[in-house]
């Protein structure tokens, strides 16, 4: 449903995009993610028609949007960083223009009701825009995106400026959008693509420098090989005798919790394999062993060691 192949954006001297190329399929919710100025907006204006880029192409349903830019827009339903709303119009009256202006014909009251209903906004429709929440306004927002029933929906940092109720239920709103159409969202918040997303990419100064499903990302969090272990006992005695286990690279003493149970991070370079004789040489210890798993990389964690990994031009993960 989107194909960016080599997108590239120069202002003057500075490339804000740098040969992006990615494919969106029908009915995924895709994230782009990214720092403040990795390019999210830009890759977004791109395929939305409203910048042309430098060099590179993009389509949306097979249609390319310097080809045929009418024709694609038709496709695209787009939720701005900064949605332009008129204060002064009621809910419903709003969404009946915009769809009049997106050619919807013969069929505007249903479209707008339609809209209002997919978007939790029925009992908002007679109330004016510039009087609702926030949360309310970003939800006339996404209406606005689909009144047309669009193929494809860009919705760029949807959540952001919102509180911690209304994003949770532009979220769910969002999720629930996917089954009408294919998303593709930016964000630079992380707990936006473990919930919303399927699959993420991830920018930094214009590049791509990572892809992988959620799932995938969630599996690296596993990946600096390290064991977390809660265990009871004479702190002295306990780490010398994980210090003394087989495998055993490094030890970090997380927290001494006030019940008496020591949290320790293990390093080895055998991951998994080090575990059962850690749990061995505890056991026969005598100590009373809560837990012993692989330490988990935090999102914002693995983010960073992206960010970073990318900055000394590894390879991306």
């Amino acid at each position: 449903m989107i194909h960016a192949e080599h997108l590239t954006k120069d202002y003057g001297l500075f490339r804000a995009v740098d040969d992006v190329s990615f494919r969106v399929q029908p009915g995924e919710i895709v994230g782009l993610l990214g720092p403040n100025g990795s390019g999210k907006t830009t890759i977004m204006r791109m395929l939305t028609g409203f910048f042309a880029p430098t060099s590179g192409s993009c389509s949306i349903a097979g249609i390319d949007i310097a080809g045929d830019p009418r024709q694609a827009r038709r496709m695209i339903g787009y939720l701005p960083e900064r949605v332009a709303l008129y204060p002064d119009m009621s809910v419903q009256g709003f969404l009946a223009f915009i769809a009049k202006v997106r050619g919807v014909e013969g069929r505007v009251q249903g479209a707008v009701d339609e809209a209002m209903e997919v978007c939790g906004l029925t009992s908002m429709a007679k109330r004016q825009i510039g009087k609702l929440s926030k949360g309310y306004r970003q939800r006339v927002g996404i209406a606005q995106a689909i009144i047309h029933q669009p193929r494809v929906l860009i919705l760029d940092e949807p959540t952001v400026g919102l509180d911690p109720r209304q994003i949770v239920d532009i979220r769910s709103l969002i999720r629930t959008l996917s089954g009408l159409a294919t998303v593709l969202l930016s964000t630079h918040i992380l707990p936006e693509v473990s919930v919303t997303c399927g699959r993420v990419l991830i920018l930094d100064k214009g590049q791509v420098i990572a892809e992988d499903s959620v799932e995938g990302l969630t599996e690296k969090t596993a990946g600096r090989g390290e064991t977390l272990v809660r265990v009871s006992g004479a702190e002295p005695d306990i780490l010398a005798a994980v210090r003394s286990t087989a495998g055993v690279e490094e030890v970090e003493v997380l927290e001494r919790s006030r019940g008496g149970v020591l949290a320790l991070a293990v390093r080895s370079a055998r991951g998994g394999a080090v575990r059962s004789h850690l749990v061995r040489a505890l056991v026969d210890g005598g100590w009373s062993v809560h837990e012993v798993s692989p330490r988990l990389m935090s999102l914002e964690e693995l983010f960073v060691d992206i960010l970073e990994r990318a900055g000394r031009g590894e390879h991306r993960p």
